[in-house]
């Protein structure tokens, strides 16, 4: 028991070290916005501040820049505050403005009917004009107008009106809605779908960075009919925030001419610099430049991927272990029926615990437990801590049922001869069962640990800087999708590879090699 409250006490102090970062604003003069930093060139990753970048705050030694964040620079002096960007995924930034995390989003967001339910707009900050992105090799690549897409497999990014526009092109081919650009123009390169739905300035950056594919856009009788409020890029405020009327004062400072050219200026930073071509580049020489220039953002992300893993399996063993000894204590109803009725309410809590936590996806918990406790309890959690909390207890909910297999398989005559010894339960469970019950378990610990290396990446939902989170970073800032998630694929492989090894090696030494030999053996017995 020392030893498990020293390493208790570890763990403490390391979480504290790694979670102290937090949305939080103490006193009104820091203007939080949320963007998410992947969507060149509207908001894009940078690993230094040359170009103009601003930290981003909920990921030290990541610049965000791009033309949100040089309008977020604007209205912050004018507004005389100081500017924090924080990084959040595109389907967590209303929630986050809606639960008090962030004050605003400048995320290249247009104030359409479902979101004005949810959150104010302010002024325009930018007017968008929408095409259709192909392959330049596509037989639609020279439509005159949007009814040339006959049967086209043509889609748009989730949650946005790109999408509903479809609906204006006779006779296509209208796809599933696809989460983010970087999943459009990766199934647009590799044949899946024939186009999509895209902003223009959206659409040269795409086409600097993936050759093959062109733009089209048309003119207003050729094109899509579009409320022109649709096209309208616009700040989120929360609803009734004062925050509205002053950013519209400071949005009139920036005339139409500069507005023009900070785009201009942020699609050739965006562009990796104007002298440098890609089609000279073969694959992997691509893939070395992505790593030579954002290493340091991979590395960060295996850094919390591990630590989370880590963290998260031990104190979800932790609980699992905890909850399934307390399932597994039998009170007597006659001689304690006091303490019978309590362990019948704590068994009902501890099993609707397993089977809710068991029950639903943890990208849903991470989306209840991180903005619901803020918006509804006030309990501003920071994204590491949130991180480490959801994995625990949703680890530790699977591993409560691995350990109470694990105690089932033990001979009852054991716990008999306890008893006869007199031992208590919890003396039993310490020093006869639990360390048999470890060993059984070991490689179940180890897969659940591995899993959750990969099982971390749902949890960019909540902008949580894991390796995934950095990786679509990565991926929207340079346009580079397929080779930057080789990457990454190849890093989470490497991982789980080396640490399933290092796992075996600790397993035989735990169980002792003869054990694994023989147990190897009489498995080959058995199949053959």
């Amino acid at each position: 028991m020392k030893r498990i409250r020293r390493i208790l006490l570890s763990l403490f102090l390391v979480l504290m070290t790694f979670t102290n970062v937090s949305f939080a604003s103490e006193d009104g003069k820091v203007l939080r916005v949320g963007m998410e930093v992947n969507y060149a060139p509207f908001n894009f990753s940078e690993v230094e501040d040359q170009n103009g970048g601003i930290p981003v705050s909920n990921s030290p030694g990541e610049y965000a820049n791009g033309y949100d964040v040089a309008v977020a620079k604007r209205i912050a002096d004018e507004l005389g505050m100081e500017l924090e960007i924080y990084k959040i995924d595109w389907d967590g930034l209303i929630p986050a403005l809606t639960s008090g995390k962030i004050d605003a989003i400048v995320a290249g967001m247009s104030p359409t009917e479902e979101r004005l339910k949810q959150i104010d707009f302010t002024d325009s900050y930018y007017n968008a004009t929408i095409g259709i992105v192909t392959r330049k090799d596509s037989e639609y690549s020279n439509a005159h107008d949007i009814n040339d897409y006959k049967d086209a497999k043509i889609t748009g990014q989730l949650g946005t009106f790109h999408y509903d526009l479809i609906d204006q092109m006779d006779e296509v081919s209208k796809q599933q809605a696809l989460d983010s650009f970087p999943t459009m123009i990766t199934a647009t390169v590799s044949g899946t779908i024939d186009g999509y739905v895209s902003d223009k300035s959206g659409a040269m950056i795409a086409i600097y960075a993936n050759t093959d594919l062109s733009y089209r856009d048309f003119n207003p009788e050729e094109g899509f009919d579009i409320d022109p409020m649709l096209t309208t890029i616009a700040v989120g405020v929360k609803k009734g925030s004062p925050l509205k009327n002053n950013i519209n004062n400071a949005l009139k400072n920036i005339s139409q001419d500069e507005q023009d050219d900070i785009m201009d200026h942020m699609i050739k930073i965006a562009s990796f610099g104007e002298d440098q071509s890609k089609d000279n580049l073969t694959f992997f020489q691509e893939m070395q430049s992505i790593w030579s220039r954002y290493s340091s953002l991979f590395l960060k992300g295996i850094v919390n991927t591990l630590f989370i893993a880590i963290v998260s399996t031990i104190l979800g063993f932790l609980l699992g272990l905890l909850v399934a000894i307390i399932r597994k204590t039998e009170v007597n109803k006659i001689k304690n029926p006091i303490g019978y009725g309590i362990y019948k309410i704590v068994n009902f809590l501890l099993g609707a615990y397993v089977e809710i936590f068991r029950g639903t996806p943890m990208m849903v918990q991470s989306v209840i437990i991180f903005y619901g406790l803020k918006q509804y309890f006030g309990i501003d959690l920071s994204t590491m801590f949130a991180a480490i909390l959801i994995v625990s207890i949703n680890t530790g909910a699977y591993l409560s049922e691995v350990v109470r297999g694990g105690i089932n398989s033990i001979n009852k005559g054991q716990f008999e001869a306890c008893k006869a010894l007199g031992m208590t339960h919890w003396q039993t469970m310490k020093n006869v069962i639990i360390p048999q019950t470890v060993r059984t378990i070991l490689p179940s610990l180890g897969n659940e640990f591995v899993i959750n290396i990969k099982d971390t990446s749902v949890l960019n939902v909540i902008s949580v800087t894991e390796l995934f989170f950095m990786s679509k970073s990565v991926a929207g800032s340079t346009y580079q999708y397929f080779p930057t998630y080789l990457i990454t694929a190849l890093i989470y492989f490497i991982l789980t590879f080396v640490i399933t090894r290092i796992l075996l090696v600790v397993e035989r030494r735990l169980m002792g090699r003869e054990y694994i030999k023989e147990s190897s053996t009489g498995a080959k017995n058995v199949n053959n």
